[in-house]
C-alpha cells in the first residue's frame, strides 16, 4: 500500500521515497523527492505519529550525525531511503542538520 508525501501528496510505493523519524518521539514523514524535505522544514516540520524502525529495533549502527560527525544520543532524526528492496539510512543530531544535508543534495551531492 502507497503512502502519502508529506509534502505533496503524491503516492510513494513501499520500495522507493525518503522516510524521516524522530525516534524518540514517535515522529514520522514520508517524502517522494529528498527535495521535498527542504520546504518542509523550512515551513515548520508537521510530523506524522508513527516510527519508521520498529520498536526495539536497532538503528545504532547510525551512530554519527552525516553532517557534523558528533556522536548521536536518543534524540537524533533518522532518514532512510527506500529504493527497491535496499535501505539506505542516515542519521543527523538534529532537525537543522538534515535541512543543511538536503539542501547540498544528500548523500549524493555532486563533487564539488
Amino acid at each position: 500500500m502507497a503512502e502519502q508525501c508529506t509534502w505533496c501528496g503524491t503516492a510513494v510505493d513501499a520500495d522507493d521515497g525518503f522516510r524521516v523519524a524522530e525516534p524518540e518521539s514517535e515522529r514520522r514523514a514520508v517524502f517522494c523527492r529528498l527535495e521535498h524535505v527542504v520546504p518542509w522544514i523550512m515551513q515548520g516540520a508537521h510530523w506524522e505519529p508513527g516510527r519508521i524502525v520498529a520498536s526495539g529495533e536497532p538503528d545504532d549502527a547510525l551512530g554519527r550525525c552525516a553532517l557534523c560527525g558528533d556522536r548521536l544520543g536518543d534524540a537524533r532524526v533518522l532518514v532512510v531511503r527506500h529504493r527497491d528492496h535496499h535501505r539506505i539510512g542516515d542519521a543527523f543530531c538534529r532537525i537543522d542538520h538534515l535541512l543543511d544535508w538536503a539542501k547540498g543534495g544528500g548523500r549524493y551531492k555532486a563533487a564539488s
